[in-house]
């Protein structure tokens, strides 16, 4: 189901891991939440910004060993904006020494092109999320495609979610995939090589999608 917020009640896609605090706070806010466990990010409020909201725990766990920055490459292949909320007392004791974070703030600015916000709780975090769904959704009118309820789809509302269905395959790139190839079955069958055409569709990307398709079932069986 493709819907714009009405009435001014913004809906939310919220990871099923997320804390009930958020959660509960969104609604009291005004939203309509749907929960569902998200392949990428925490939060998704329009098809094409995506929130992946880290404790400052495991924001610094994450530049340490990387995770942070793997998650935001997967999170841009799929959505044209990613947000970063780091949750906590800023005043709280740091693993990593300053120029450590202020490198990392740096690396997620200039070279990912994502912005981040420090919040220093749960309900301070669920008023952001929130603000930016009302933002993409009411003023800028931007779309947010959700597929968990079992209710009567368009034929584009289906062929958009076969398209999900493959890996590290988010609404924004499907309706990319969608839009360079046409039709579903030119997306199965296209060639790694004519995958990466597609914008922000990289080699791993490519291969992985063609392993899935091209891979014998009983491949791993013993």
């Amino acid at each position: 189901m493709v819907f714009l917020a009405e009435e001014k009640k913004p809906r939310i896609a919220v990871d099923s891991r997320e804390p009930d605090e958020v959660c509960d706070c969104l609604e009291s806010l005004g939203a309509e939440i749907e929960i569902r466990q998200l392949a990428l990010g925490d939060y998704q409020v329009s098809d094409r910004l995506a929130v992946e909201r880290k404790t400052r725990a495991d924001f610094e766990s994450s530049i340490v060993d990387g995770r942070l920055f793997r998650q935001l490459k997967e999170l841009l292949g799929s959505f044209e904006r990613v947000i970063v909320i780091v949750e906590g007392s800023p005043d709280s004791d740091s693993r990593l020494s300053r120029a450590a974070l202020l490198g990392a703030y740096s690396s997620i600015i200039s070279d990912f092109g994502c912005a981040i916000f420090f919040t220093r709780s749960a309900s301070a975090t669920a008023e952001m999320v929130a603000a930016l769904a009302r933002h993409e959704q009411l003023t800028k009118k931007q779309e947010l495609s959700v597929y968990a309820k079992k209710k009567a789809l368009t034929l584009a509302d289906q062929q958009r979610a076969v398209i999900e269905a493959l890996p590290n395959v988010g609404p924004s790139m499907a309706k990319a995939l969608l839009s360079y190839f046409d039709t579903v079955e030119n997306v199965m069958t296209a060639p790694e090589s004519e995958l990466q055409e597609v914008d922000n569709m990289g080699g791993k990307k490519a291969k992985k999608i063609r392993e899935l398709l091209t891979r014998r079932h009983n491949a791993e069986k013993g």
